[in-house]
């Protein structure tokens, strides 16, 4: 039985400005349309409300000091409220904060992680966030650092964990030891990203081991597997299928992540309205 309520995230930026024709290199990637795009950025959001979403995750993926160097701040806050002008009044904000280095090598995590979460998570706070979500972290250790960090500020805290676009960065059970040790530090919500739509539901089932709410925003997989990259409404509609079995097994917050797009969330909204 679906559960009574269900959050509908929003869904990727980076890999959307890109469909959109906003270029995203290194080492800003997505952060970059803050200063020469903001425009789309705000259309994203508000794309994404008009497709069902109530959860917004503000451009701040990459906004840390050692991708933008001194104007990091300057485009945190700058994220923030693009994102809460885009959206309608009672959606909430979510300010995100992501692995210092890559979300797809926990090895490259670094040995004090510490000081840059704790600037970012201060700066989303005071700029007005409505809840930190800690997000596509392949490193556990550097993942309860963040969720540690957010949580001083008082603030709810969602801790999303990756296990990688082939679901081979952790495993079930290290994303469930993960999330219990969160769930104890004080997070409100467990989730896992970024990992390819069809081998998510295995890290959902565990999920639901935790004992808090949890979610899941999954990345669209390969090309071929015709659920995202710009792939036709038939793909949206693969996604849906797919949330609807994690709603099944439990998850109450669901939305995309690379890959998907405007239509996947309004696809998951639309099954959502139906089965009402």
């Amino acid at each position: 039985m679906r559960p009574a309520m269900c959050t509908i995230l929003d869904g990727p930026m980076g890999t959307e400005l890109a469909a959109r024709g906003v270029p995203t290199p290194a080492p800003l990637w997505s952060a970059l349309a803050l200063d020469r795009a903001p425009e789309v950025v705000a259309a994203i959001h508000r794309d994404y409300a008009a497709a069902g979403a109530t959860v917004h995750t503000a451009n701040t993926f990459r906004t840390k000091r050692r991708s933008a160097g001194e104007r990091w701040e300057e485009l945190a806050r700058r994220a923030v409220v693009i994102a809460r002008e885009s959206v309608p009044p009672g959606h909430r904000i979510a300010g995100s904060v992501a692995p210092l280095e890559d979300c797809y090598r926990p090895d490259l995590s670094p040995t004090n992680p510490r000081p840059e979460h704790r600037e970012l998570c201060e700066v989303l706070a005071d700029a007005g966030v409505d809840l930190i979500l800690c997000e596509t972290f392949p490193h556990v250790g550097e993942a309860l650092i963040a969720v540690e960090e957010a949580l001083r500020t008082g603030l709810p805290v969602w801790v999303a964990f990756t296990a990688g676009p082939d679901a081979d960065l952790l495993t079930p059970a290290e994303v469930l030891a993960g999330a219990r040790e969160a769930a104890e530090r004080g997070a409100s919500a467990v989730l896992i990203n970024c990992t390819k739509a069809t081998r998510t539901l295995p890290y959902v089932e565990k999920l639901a081991e935790v004992g808090i709410p949890f979610g899941v925003y999954a990345n669209a997989g390969a090309v071929q597997e015709g659920i995202g990259w710009g792939e036709a409404a038939r793909g949206a509609e693969l996604y849906a299928e797919l949330a609807e079995a994690w709603i099944q097994a439990g998850a109450t917050i669901v939305g995309g992540c690379c890959g998907t797009g405007p239509q996947h969330v309004r696809a998951i909204a639309d099954r959502m309205r139906a089965k009402g």
